[in-house]
């Protein structure tokens, strides 16, 4: 690829977070829309995760598979079957006559969205090759999903409340149509020196255990731990999980390279962000049935009280990048840590009848902790992999996040099921308690790893897994 001007390098890299924008919207966004799906579409608490995790768990499952597919193909050919697909899955699902035609159609945006992310990054990568520059290019693309999944509960609650449920599908068609024109004529084609093999029997086992894993958390509380079922799904977990590090083990060029893992730093990055993620996913599934279900608040009206999450996040997540540029993550992800242990504490004490002005304030918390996490996770995990193999790179961090979401997802939904003693209304905000006890537990993971993961003898970790590999970049 020959060098590009300053000017159109900064338009690829719009034009790059325009997809990611329409993809980690798409993961918030139908949050706030689950009463109004759930009413139309008699969908259960367990209805409603598979809406969401059905689309995180796609997108996790595949998003590897994605990444190095377009180093081999042509990046830009890649991204852009991935964005038709994407605008596609997201009309489908706008017509959806049932629940489990929504979740499969949720599953075609998600194959669409895991051939459009890791693509996206490994453009970026490669369009920007001075590593100051390309710091800041992965700073706004960090910024940008940050604003993406904390912006979505409150333009879902404006398109609910004024056009439906299904409009938040339709949203994304225009948006869609205008990435696809842009990236067919400003973007140029690009290919990897050396594509990496593909992976089918990691492939197929990483699917197989993810699936499995959300499977048994979502609905073992209504089938039971003794449900023939549930030991099915729980055994092939396990074993799909032993079978997987056996094959990545013992491949030349495996799916996951488990070798990158060794580096404490890449591998605490990878841990931070199931844990913040898991904690976004249960913070916006939690409040939203919260604020729509208990309170009685429209979509537009629990939207709006999720906006000082929103606006903290938009604020912060720039912020977060220009720090972690200039002084490393620890920082960072300390104000992370604890932005999510105080905020999840504080909303341990919501009632039925709590005033806005306490929930803003944990709202306000969040989104601290979120906007400052984001920037931290990517440059990690980006900086420590091999620019030849970008896609598989940037798709290790963007897998983490998605299990993450969908763990979070699965986890409290599942503790909500659980713990429910009489109606929802009822019943809802003592079931949710324990969530939020978990939900705080993820923060303590996400602030002691802050130190573990940037001290010495973490650097020298890092250093020895990148002597090891020549096309390591610094």
């Amino acid at each position: 690829m020959s060098e590009l001007t300053k000017r159109h390098r900064y338009l690829v890299l719009a034009i790059c977070c325009m997809s990611l924008f329409l993809v980690s919207i798409d993961n918030t966004i139908v949050n706030v829309a689950l009463p109004s799906i759930g009413s139309d579409l008699q969908a259960s608490v367990s209805g409603l995760q598979w809406i969401i995790d059905a689309y995180t768990l796609v997108l996790a499952s595949l998003l590897m598979l994605g990444g190095s597919s377009a180093d081999r193909f042509g990046r830009k050919k890649f991204f852009m079957i991935g964005t038709a697909l994407f605008i596609v899955g997201s009309l489908l699902c706008s017509v959806a006559p049932s629940l489990g035609w929504l979740v499969a159609f949720r599953m075609v945006q998600a194959v669409g969205g895991s051939m459009m992310n890791p693509v996206a990054m490994s453009i970026i990568t490669n369009t920007f090759t001075d590593p100051k520059e390309r710091a800041g290019a992965i700073g706004v693309w960090g910024g940008v999903v940050g604003i993406s999944m904390a912006g979505g509960p409150l333009i879902g609650g404006a398109l609910v409340t004024s056009a439906g449920w299904e409009s938040i599908f339709w949203v994304n068609v225009p948006i869609g149509v205008i990435a696809l024109f842009l990236t067919w004529k400003f973007v140029p084609e690009s290919r990897a020196a050396h594509a990496r093999r593909f992976d089918p029997a990691g492939q197929v086992l990483m699917i197989v255990l993810l699936a499995s894993v959300v499977f048994t958390i979502i609905e073992t509380p209504a089938k039971g731990w003794s449900s023939p079922t549930i030991l099915v799904t729980a055994t092939v977990a396990v074993a799909s999980l032993v079978a997987f590090l056996h094959v990545e083990t013992h491949r030349t060029e495996p799916l996951v390279e488990l070798s990158f893992f060794r580096s404490v730093p890449f591998s605490g990055a990878t841990v931070i962000a199931v844990c913040a993620f898991g904690s976004l996913g249960g913070f916006l599934f939690l409040n939203t049935l919260y604020l729509q279900d208990v309170r009685g608040y429209s979509a537009l009206h629990a939207g709006l009280y999720t906006l000082p999450m929103a606006l903290m996040t938009l604020i912060l997540a720039p912020i977060s990048g220009r720090l972690t540029g200039s002084r490393g993550p620890r920082t960072s992800l300390v104000v992370a840590g604890v932005g999510f242990v105080v905020s999840s504490l504080m909303l341990t004490q919501l009632t039925a009848t709590t005033s806005f002005a306490w929930l803003a304030l944990p709202y306000i918390v969040f989104g601290i902790g979120f906007g400052m996490v984001n920037a931290p996770i990517t440059n990690t995990a980006v900086s420590g992999m091999p620019r030849s193999q970008a896609g598989v790179a940037s798709a290790v961090a963007s897998t983490s996040r998605q299990v993450g979401q969908s763990l979070g997802v699965a986890v409290v939904g599942s503790i909500i099921t659980s713990g429910l003693v009489g109606t929802f209304a009822d019943g809802f905000v003592d079931a949710a308690r324990s969530a939020w006890f978990v939900m705080a537990g993820a923060g303590i993971v996400v602030f002691v790893l802050a130190f573990v993961t940037t001290g010495s003898w973490a650097r020298g970790t890092a250093q020895r897994v990148a002597d090891r590999s020549p096309e390591l970049v610094s």
